[in-house]
């Protein structure tokens, strides 16, 4: 999500617009405004200590960081990222009497979702959050139909105020690997990895990629690269995710390099073989396009806003079931036939191009226009 503020806050700016990006205090050092660029600032407010906090602990401060924007200067239009700045912002924006945009990037699953086990509960105000946001604000920007569908069925939004915008992808740092390129080096062997990238929690389905991985017959099996932080909410799971391994005989054949800057990400997915996004959920799916751009197929489970990122058998693979079998013969397909694989990521470097983040950026400010008057 942060990738998606920043890039629209950037591509505003470019366009002659001045934003601020507001956001909780996660650090006593954190100074009030941070200059990132010419028309863009980043702000921070105190709501809550002043350390990183579980998502699931952040909710507790939503009217402490509401209180901090109130004494902020009023803008022409707020927007809201996540149901929680929503809440916070909306009231705000009512009495400065200006727009409020809320844009979700993940919606809170139905109960009973089989969601990957070691899913915490939602919080209790999230449902009702999303809903009184999805009614009050005055557009809800989604990143995917998948995404404005839910809002629609499940939030109660007004189609007539739900607008897609999708988000972009930076083709210059996400490009196909050069022949002059050395890659990076995983093993041994000249099988090459597989990459996945996304926060190590159950829901991104990381354990399906190990369990797939294991059904790869033994002569092709590649490496399996694994980058992602840990997040609070999940401390101990990448303790469960070495014994699954090691229960998988797969020791040695795993490497975790947790997160990494976005030039060396994008170093990484474009050598790889394929880039997996087992996830049981998303919205849109960015990383899954970035990958794209770096011209290397990709194999995602067919969830949400996946199915307008990848396209079934010309891109990549997407996957209706989360059976590690199948998993294992659609990355099986791809490493036992080299052509197809390099035919799939040219196309998938084609389909990124529609997606930029300039265009993202006037869509937006169109908008706000329209909203503002």
């Amino acid at each position: 999500m942060n990738v998606v503020e920043s890039q629209q806050a950037l591509g505003l700016a470019a366009l002659g617009h001045t934003v601020d990006l507001i956001t909780r205090r996660s650090h006593p050092d954190q100074p009030d405004v941070v200059e990132l660029s010419p028309g863009v600032r980043l702000r921070h407010l105190p709501a809550g200590p002043p350390r990183p906090l579980a998502k699931s602990a952040i909710d507790a401060h939503v009217a402490e960081f509401a209180e901090g924007l109130r004494g902020l200067e009023p803008y022409d239009l707020v927007q809201s990222h996540h149901w929680m700045s929503g809440v916070a912002a909306l009231s705000v924006a009512r009495e400065w009497g200006v727009p409020h945009v809320q844009s979700y990037h993940s919606v809170a699953a139905l109960p009973g979702s089989p969601l990957g086990d070691g899913e915490p509960p939602e919080s209790p105000a999230r449902v009702p959050g999303e809903a009184l946001t999805a009614r009050e604000s005055d557009a809800i920007v989604a990143v995917s139909t998948a995404e404005a569908r839910t809002v629609i069925e499940r939030c109660g939004a007004d189609p007539t105020r739900v607008f897609v915008i999708p988000p972009g992808v930076d083709t210059e740092l996400f490009r196909p690997a050069e022949a002059a390129e050395e890659a990076p080096v995983f093993s041994t062997d000249d099988r090459g990895y597989v990459l996945y990238a996304a926060r190590l929690q159950p829901l991104k389905g990381p354990d399906l990629a190990i369990a797939a991985l294991a059904r790869v017959p033994g002569k092709l099996r590649p490496h399996l690269v694994i980058a992602g932080d840990i997040s609070e909410d999940f401390a101990a799971y990448r303790a469960e995710l070495d014994v699954m391994i090691e229960k998988l005989g797969l020791t040695g054949s795993v490497t975790f390099v947790g997160g990494r800057p976005r030039p060396e990400l994008a170093r990484l997915m474009r050598h790889c073989r394929m880039f997996l996004v087992p996830s049981h959920s998303e919205t849109f799916g960015l990383v899954a396009l970035e990958a794209a751009a770096s011209g290397v197929p990709v194999i995602s489970s067919a969830a949400g806003g996946l199915r307008e990122v990848v396209v079934d058998s010309e891109t990549g693979l997407l996957m209706a079931s989360r059976d590690a079998a199948l998993w294992a013969s659609g990355i099986t397909r791809l490493l036992a036939d080299d052509e197809l694989a390099e035919r799939m990521g040219v196309v998938a470097r084609v389909h990124s191009r529609r997606f930029t983040w300039s265009d993202a950026a006037r869509r937006l400010a169109d908008l706000y226009v329209d909203l503002i008057g």
